[in-house]
């Protein structure tokens, strides 16, 4: 069935690759950008161009576009990408992410017949570093360390708009007006080699890369995948094709989100 798809931080590597695969997929797709100079981008991969800015413009502003679009699922693919300090990944990873969630859920509240699913990409091992994953082995708590000390406030902001999302109510577990459906993808170290359609899904350990065309396809897959609601899923690269990996790990009912 054909849904209307808003993405945020339309211009990002893994979304270009996401509207093409849902454009070719019969969608309609919405790519947020931050200037009209990235237009001609977005018109290349079948989707529509909305300017706006995660960093300046107010959460209501982006409501109204889930209004005007009727989206049925959004996409957060926004990053800072180490551009302008601290500072920068604080406004756009942690509170750009919050201000969708608030988005979100202001979309009914302002009168639309339901609140957009969201679906969230985080990073692998997006975690409270007190709390050690239980398939962690001694090369996985040696990577940890290392990827904390090189790109340290990237994982704090993360874990922060991770830990705000967890917090809010999926429709499942709630009626209420504010609740929405979410779900968040965690890949590893990401590569611009051609992707395989394969990867290892849910409790991975560290160290081991995915392409972006492979996350690109886990997430087009996503977008119909309503049982996913409510859980954390890793990615690394692997040998299993991605749908049957996916269908494994959310029929088993677990998450990879540690708290």
């Amino acid at each position: 069935m054909s849904k209307n798809v808003v993405i945020i931080g339309g211009h990002g590597k893994i979304a270009l690759k996401l509207a093409h695969l849902l454009s070719q997929s019969s969608h309609k797709v919405y790519s947020i950008i931050r200037t009209s100079s990235q237009s001609s981008d977005i018109l290349e991969t079948g989707a529509t161009p909305i300017v706006l800015s995660l960093e300046n413009d107010s959460f209501e502003k982006f409501t109204e576009v889930f209004l005007e679009t009727q989206a049925d699922v959004v996409y957060f693919a926004a990053g800072a990408g180490g551009k302008g300090g601290e500072e920068r990944t604080r406004k756009v990873d942690y509170e750009g992410a919050v201000k969708i969630f608030d988005a979100i859920e202001n979309v009914v509240l302002e009168g639309g017949k339901k609140n957009p699913r969201l679906v969230l990409v985080s990073a692998i091992d997006v975690r409270d570093p007190e709390k050690v994953p239980e398939h962690y082995n001694e090369d996985d708590k040696l990577h940890s360390a290392k990827i904390r000390k090189a790109i340290g406030s990237y994982m704090h902001y993360k874990y922060e708009a991770d830990k705000n999302l967890i917090k809010r109510s999926v429709s499942s577990d709630d009626s209420s007006s504010s609740s929405f459906d979410w779900t968040i993808l965690r890949p590893g170290t990401l590569t611009d080699v051609p992707g395989t359609g394969k990867a290892h899904v849910g409790q991975a350990h560290l160290g081991q890369s995915i392409s972006r065309d492979d996350v690109a396809l886990a997430l087009s897959l996503l977008v119909d995948r309503e049982d996913a609601a409510g859980k954390a899923i890793d990615l690394v690269g692997g040998e299993k094709p991605i749908k049957e990996g996916l269908d494994a790990f959310i029929s088993s009912g677990a998450t990879d989100w540690l708290g």
